[in-house]
C-alpha cells in the first residue's frame, strides 16, 4: 500500500487547527511545522480573511504588469516616434515629458519595447569594438566653454537631386550648445558662396572665437602655406582663429559627423528635385533640431535653450591686420611675391594683396607675420623663407 504524500492545503489546515486550538502559542507552532513566524501568521491572516479557500496557492502574476502601457499613452508615444523616426525612447521621453508633465510616462526602456513591437524600431546592429587606435587623438584642439568659443563646420557628403545636379550642404554648428547655426545647399564648394553663407550667418549671430574645419577645400588649401585658403584669411582678420582636425581623423570632429548623420536621415532620404526644395527641407531640419529635438549631452534640452549670439558683432568693414610700430609692413602681390630689398621671394597665393609683418629677430634674419599668426623666417642675404607657422598670441585657457 502506497504512502498518502499530503498536500500543501491539508498541512496549513492542520497548522491552523493547532494554532486556533490554544494549546501551543504561534511560535511554537511554526516550530513543530518548520515555517517562519512570518509564513504562519500570512496563513492565519488569509484563513480569517477567506476560510478555507485562503489557504490555497495563489498567483503571483501581478495586478497591474509593470510593463503595460495605457493605451492614450501608448498612442501618443507611436505617433510621436511617427512623426520623428529617428528620435530614440530617451528623446520621446523627454519631449513628451516636457509637453505634458501631468502624465506619468513610461521608463525610456519600455518605450523602446513599445517601439519594437510596433516594429517602428530595426535590430540593433552590433557595434564593432574599438580598439585604443581608433580613440580620438589629442590634437590640442580647443575646448568650447561656453557658446561661441568654437564653431564646427563641414560639408556633409554631396548628393544628386532628383533632377540631376549635385547639392552640397554645408554646415555650421556651435560646438558648446550644438546650435545648428546654417544648413546652407549649395551647387559646390567654391570659395566664394561659402565666405557669403558664413558671412550671412556672422551678420546675424556674431564672430565666433575659433572656426574648426576639416583640411578640405575652401577651408584650406593643400598646396598653400601652412594650407591657408582665402577663406580662412579672411576669417584671421576678422579676428577669427582657424583650427583644423588632423588629416583623416574625422573622430576630432565627431560631434558634427554625428549632425550629419541624423541631418542625412532625415532630410536627405529621398532626395528633392531642385535646390530651392531641398533648402526648405534643410530650414525645417534646423528648426526642428535646434528648438524641438532633445540632446543627450544637454540633458535632453533644445540647443536653443543653451545658445544665446556672440558680443563680438561683424564689423561693417573689413579690418586690416595690425601690426606694433618697429614691425615693417609689406603688401604681398597678386602672384604671391614679396619684395625686401631689393630681392623678391615667394610667399603664398593665398596672401596676395594682404599685408605681412616684417620683425627683425636677429642680424640679417626676420620674422615674418601675418596678423598674430607668425608664418616664417626670412635670410635676406641668401633671399630664403623658411616657413614656420604658429600663433604669437598666448594659448587661450580652455585650450589643451
Amino acid at each position: 500500500m502506497p504512502w498518502e504524500t499530503p498536500d500543501l492545503v491539508s498541512i496549513r489546515k492542520d497548522f491552523i487547527q493547532l494554532a486556533l486550538s490554544g494549546r501551543y502559542t504561534i511560535t511554537e507552532c511554526c516550530v513543530m511545522f518548520g515555517v517562519s513566524e512570518k509564513t504562519g501568521h500570512k496563513w492565519l491572516t488569509r484563513y480569517r480573511q477567506d476560510g478555507l479557500p485562503g489557504l490555497a496557492d495563489r498567483s503571483h502574476v501581478p495586478h497591474t504588469p509593470p510593463h503595460q502601457v495605457a493605451s492614450r499613452v501608448r498612442q501618443q508615444i507611436i505617433q510621436l516616434r511617427e512623426q520623428h523616426p529617428t528620435w530614440g525612447p530617451r528623446k520621446l521621453r523627454a519631449v513628451l515629458e516636457r509637453k505634458l508633465p501631468d502624465v506619468t510616462w513610461p521608463a525610456s526602456s519600455t518605450i523602446g519595447e513599445l517601439l519594437r513591437r510596433k516594429g517602428l524600431v530595426g535590430s540593433a546592429r552590433r557595434r564593432r569594438k574599438i580598439c585604443p587606435i581608433d580613440r580620438p587623438l589629442d590634437a590640442g584642439l580647443t575646448i568650447a566653454a561656453a557658446p561661441n568659443d568654437v564653431w564646427t563646420t563641414d560639408f556633409k557628403g554631396e548628393f544628386r537631386l532628383r533632377t540631376g545636379p549635385y547639392c552640397y550642404p554645408l554646415t555650421v554648428c556651435d560646438a558648446q550648445s550644438r546650435y545648428l547655426l546654417g544648413c546652407t545647399a549649395l551647387f559646390s564648394t567654391a570659395g566664394v558662396p561659402v565666405q557669403v553663407v558664413f558671412k550671412r550667418i556672422f551678420q546675424r549671430y556674431g564672430l565666433p572665437q575659433v572656426i574648426r574645419s576639416d583640411n578640405g577645400i575652401p577651408f584650406a588649401s593643400p598646396h598653400a602655406l601652412g594650407r591657408l585658403s582665402r577663406l580662412s584669411v579672411w576669417w584671421i582678420r576678422l579676428g577669427i582663429r582657424p583650427e583644423r582636425i588632423d588629416p583623416g581623423h574625422p573622430q576630432q570632429n565627431g560631434q558634427h559627423e554625428r549632425m550629419h548623420k541624423t541631418l542625412k536621415a532625415e532630410a536627405t532620404r529621398p532626395p528633392s528635385s531642385t535646390l530651392f526644395q531641398q533648402q526648405q527641407r534643410f530650414d525645417r531640419f534646423r528648426r526642428e533640431y535646434n528648438n524641438e529635438r532633445p540632446h543627450e549631452s544637454l540633458g535632453q534640452c533644445p540647443p536653443a535653450s543653451c545658445y544665446a549670439p556672440s558680443t563680438r558683432e561683424f564689423p561693417k568693414s573689413l579690418p586690416q591686420p595690425e601690426y606694433p610700430g618697429h614691425f615693417d609692413v609689406r603688401r604681398v602681390g597678386k602672384n604671391g611675391m614679396l619684395a625686401w630689398s631689393g630681392q623678391l621671394f615667394w610667399l603664398t597665393h593665398s596672401l596676395a594683396d594682404q599685408d605681412v609683418g616684417f620683425e627683425e629677430v636677429d642680424t640679417d634674419t626676420w620674422s615674418v607675420s601675418f596678423g598674430h599668426l607668425s608664418l616664417g623666417s626670412y635670410h635676406a642675404p641668401s633671399n630664403t623663407f623658411l616657413p614656420e607657422l604658429h600663433w604669437r598670441l598666448e594659448r587661450d585657457p580652455h585650450t589643451q
